[in-house]
């Protein structure tokens, strides 16, 4: 019957729109918004940008929401800014949500742009100046991507003159150095950056990417990255541990409409949230069901 297929449920989750499209669909929104305040008759609200962008004095004045509202905003008078900002977020984003899932790649922008807005109030808190763009966030993204994918390469012709390839992890260290260097050379000596760039911040955000892929994306246990473990010598002074039994024999046999609703549920979590978000029985149970089909 035409009712037991899964596009004619009346009960069937559509897509919901992803993290990543509401991210650029804000920066789009406040993009145009900062361009139409610029017109003559709007002069009377123009301020408006002004009340977002992280600067000392606002924060002193209690401004706390400029710590997030600076990374939605860009340079007007560069349109090349919104427009490489959101091409590099598309490219990372629709690579990662999926990995992540909405929440942790929401919180992770979310997480770099406080910690960015930190590290760049702390070089200018005496200086002073403003600072806006979603850097510290997209540099986030792109050390947990390159973290993912570590032992890939890379190839790409600078200005289609000559072929190079590097494993993502370089591209992190090169660029890590640059922002060193530029933050001792331009930003402590208080001069002024070109188009503000502001090294302070991407630094603060590739820390902050760091952080997370070491001490919380770890806890998924599906990727490469380490986890917590107690010492090699204080595992050995236990008893001598017991041969673990697999799963698979110890999992009752479970029928195939059963374990069909499993798969549809774990299937709508991965949708939403990522593969990351998935337990141990969840992915044991996607095994089962790998294990079943196969066998017919």
């Amino acid at each position: 019957m035409p009712s037991d297929h899964f596009y004619m449920r009346g009960d069937y989750s559509r897509p919901r729109t992803t993290a990543l499209v509401w991210l650029v669909a804000a920066m789009l929104s406040c993009f145009v918004l900062q361009s139409a305040l610029l017109l003559p008759w709007f002069d009377a609200s123009s301020n408006l940008p002004g009340q977002l962008r992280l600067t000392v004095r606002g924060l002193e004045q209690g401004h706390i929401w400029t710590l997030l509202t600076h990374g939605f905003l860009h340079s007007t008078e560069f349109p090349l800014h919104i427009l490489f900002s959101l091409v590099v977020l598309v490219v990372l984003g629709r690579e990662l949500e999926p990995h992540l899932g909405a929440r942790r790649f929401t919180a992770l922008f979310g997480a770099a742009l406080l910690t960015g807005a930190g590290c760049w109030l702390a070089m200018h808190w005496h200086t002073g100046g403003a600072h806006i763009g979603p850097s510290a966030g997209i540099m986030a993204l792109l050390v947990v991507l390159a973290r993912l994918y570590e032992d890939q390469r890379m190839t790409f012709m600078p200005f289609f003159v000559f072929s190079v390839t590097v494993r993502p992890m370089h591209l992190i260290y090169g660029f890590a150095v640059i922002d060193t260097l530029i933050l001792l050379l331009v930003e402590l000596t208080g001069s002024d950056a070109f188009l503000g760039y502001a090294s302070s911040a991407h630094l603060g955000g590739m820390a902050t990417g760091w952080v997370y892929f070491r001490f919380f994306h770890a806890n998924n246990g599906w990727d490469r990255a380490p986890g917590f473990r107690l010492p090699a010598w204080i595992r050995r002074s236990g008893k001598a541990a017991e041969t673990p039994v697999s799963a698979s024999a110890t999992r009752p046999i479970r029928d195939a409409h059963s374990l069909k609703a499993d798969v549809d549920r774990i299937l709508d979590k991965i949708n939403s949230e990522g593969f990351g978000a998935l337990t141990d029985d969840e992915k044991q149970t996607l095994d089962d069901a790998k294990a079943l089909l196969s066998k017919r």
